[in-house]
């Protein structure tokens, strides 16, 4: 079993950066991709980045050059580094973890930027 826990969010101003954590305890996922998602108000849940085990990056189109995807093994932490925030980027931000048996996904943290 996985468990994964995000941290960070908060309420910031539109141009700030935020960086969110997601702590993995249990099983490891150094072997594993992982991921950013976020769920914005009244919206389904989109995509934003991806990290896999050799380090290549993915991104959506709305977050490219501003948000960075980060993962160190040895912390068992992914990290997603979010500048030039928006009000549109506000959602709850979950982190997951794609094994070769299961996707496992944490609680989540809201962000919410303000114009």
């Amino acid at each position: 079993q996985v468990q994964l826990e995000e941290s960070g969010g908060g309420l910031v101003q539109a141009g700030d950066s935020l960086r969110l954590n997601c702590l993995s305890t249990g099983r490891s996922v150094s072997t594993s991709a992982l991921g950013w998602f976020r769920q914005p108000p009244g919206k389904e849940h989109e995509f934003i980045a991806a990290i896999g085990t050799g380090g290549g990056t993915n991104y959506a189109d709305s977050v490219k050059d501003r948000f960075t995807i980060s993962r160190d093994n040895a912390k068992n932490t992914l990290y997603l580094q979010m500048n030039s925030l928006k009000p549109e980027d506000t959602a709850v931000y979950y982190c997951n973890a794609r094994t070769i048996s299961a996707t496992y996904w944490g609680q989540g943290t809201q962000v919410t930027v303000s114009s």
